[in-house]
C-alpha cells in the first residue's frame, strides 16, 4: 500500500534534508570540474611540441623559436618544451598525435607539410582534418638542389643526367618530389632514403655520399645554410610551388613544366602544402576552450614584437595561416577528386 511506503514527517525531513546535502555536494563537485579555467589547467603543465623530423632543419627551428614566445600568450604561461619525433617524414609524429598523445591540449607538434596528404595516397590510419588546426607560420617555396661538384646543374640537367638524391621515408617532402619529378618527367633520379632529417641530408651531400636532394624549402637554405648561398656551393635546380619565390626569378617553378592540363593538376595537389609550410597541430578532440586559446595564443605570437624580432634576426620569414585556415586547406584538398589522388599517389610512388 501506499502508505507503507511512506516516511514518517520526522524520517522524512531527515531525508529530503540527506538528499539536498547530497546534491550540494554532487553539485559543487561537478561545479569545481566545470570550473577549471584554461588558466588553471596551463599553470600547472608544460606544453609540449612535438618535432616531426630530427632535430636541425627548419621545421625544429621554427619550433624552437615559437616555444620561445608562445608560452606569453597561452593563458597560465605554461613552460614549453620541444620534442623530436623523427620517423617515415613525419609519419611516426602523426600517428602519435592522432592516436596516442595525450587529449586534453598539453600536446602540440608540427609535421612535414605533405605529410598531412599522405593519407590520400596510403593506407596511413590519421585523418588530417580531424586535427586541431593550431596555424601556419608560414608559406614557402620547396626546391631541389645539387651540390657544387654534382653534374645535375640545371633543370634541363636533372631530366637528362643520372642524380643521387637523399630521402626520409614515405610522406616526406624530399621523397615526394623526387618521385613527382622521376615518375613525371623521366629524370634518372636515384633514392637513396631513410634519413632522419634535413641535417643528416645536409650532411650526405657535403660528404658525397649522395649529390643533392628535392623538397628543401628555400626558408631553411637562408635560415640554417646561408654559407651555401653566399658561397655558391649549390644549384637550385627547381621550385616545387604554386608561385615563385621573389629571390628566384630565374629558377624555374614546377607547375610551369606541366605537359598538359591533367599533368598540372597532378602537380598542383602535391605542392598546394607549401602554402601551409609550417603547420601546427593539436590532437584531434581537445577541449575547445584550450583548442580556442591554443589558437589565440599562436596569432598573438605571430604579431608579438619580441617573436618577430627574433625571427628577422635568423631570418626566419613569418606569413603566418590561422587554424581555421589550415583546416580550411586541408578540407579542400581532402575533397579531391579520387581519381586525381589516384594519379598523384602514382606520381609520388617509390
Amino acid at each position: 500500500m501506499f502508505v507503507a511506503k511512506c516516511f514518517s514527517v520526522r524520517g522524512l525531513g531527515s531525508y529530503l534534508f540527506a538528499l539536498a546535502l547530497s546534491g550540494v555536494v554532487q553539485a559543487a563537485a561537478m561545479g569545481g570540474v566545470r570550473a577549471q579555467t584554461v588558466e588553471d589547467f596551463y599553470k600547472s603543465r608544460t606544453l609540449n611540441i612535438v618535432v616531426g623530423v630530427s632535430a636541425g632543419g627548419g621545421y625544429d627551428l621554427i619550433a624552437r623559436l615559437l616555444s620561445r614566445h608562445i608560452g606569453r600568450h597561452v593563458p597560465g604561461n605554461p613552460n614549453v618544451v620541444v620534442q623530436n619525433m623523427p620517423g617515415s617524414g613525419s609519419v611516426v609524429a602523426a600517428g602519435y598525435l592522432y592516436s596516442i598523445a595525450p587529449k586534453d591540449g598539453s600536446v602540440i607538434g608540427t609535421l612535414a607539410r605533405i605529410a598531412l596528404i599522405e593519407p590520400l595516397f596510403t593506407s596511413q590510419k590519421f585523418d588530417s582534418t580531424k586535427f586541431i588546426s593550431i596555424g601556419s607560420v608560414s608559406k614557402d617555396i620547396s626546391t631541389c638542389i645539387s651540390w657544387k661538384t654534382s653534374k645535375v646543374k640545371t633543370w634541363d640537367d636533372l631530366l637528362t643526367r643520372d642524380f643521387i638524391a637523399s630521402g626520409q621515408g614515405t610522406g616526406a617532402d624530399p621523397d615526394a618530389f623526387a618521385n613527382m619529378i622521376r615518375h613525371l618527367f623521366g629524370a634518372p633520379i636515384r633514392l637513396v632514403t631513410g634519413y632522419p632529417g634535413t641535417n643528416e641530408q645536409a650532411l650526405s651531400m657535403e660528404r658525397g655520399e649522395t649529390e643533392g636532394y628535392c623538397g628543401v624549402s628555400y626558408s631553411t637554405l637562408k635560415t640554417r645554410y646561408t654559407k651555401w648561398l653566399s658561397e655558391g656551393s649549390i644549384n637550385i635546380l627547381v621550385q616545387n610551388a604554386i608561385e615563385k619565390h621573389p629571390d628566384l626569378p630565374h629558377v624555374p617553378l614546377i607547375t610551369d613544366k606541366a605537359k598538359d592540363a591533367e599533368q598540372a593538376q597532378i602537380i598542383r595537389l602535391i605542392v598546394a602544402t607549401q602554402n601551409m609550410a609550417r603547420p601546427f597541430l593539436a590532437p584531434p578532440g581537445i577541449p575547445a576552450d584550450r583548442a580556442a586559446a591554443l589558437r589565440k595564443a599562436f596569432d598573438a605570437t605571430m604579431s608579438d614584437s619580441e617573436f618577430r624580432a627574433e625571427a628577422d634576426k635568423m631570418m626566419v620569414e613569418i606569413s603566418p595561416m590561422t587554424g581555421a585556415e589550415v583546416n580550411t586547406m586541408l578540407t579542400e584538398l581532402y575533397a579531391t577528386p579520387k581519381a586525381a589522388v589516384e594519379k598523384a599517389a602514382k606520381a609520388m610512388a617509390p
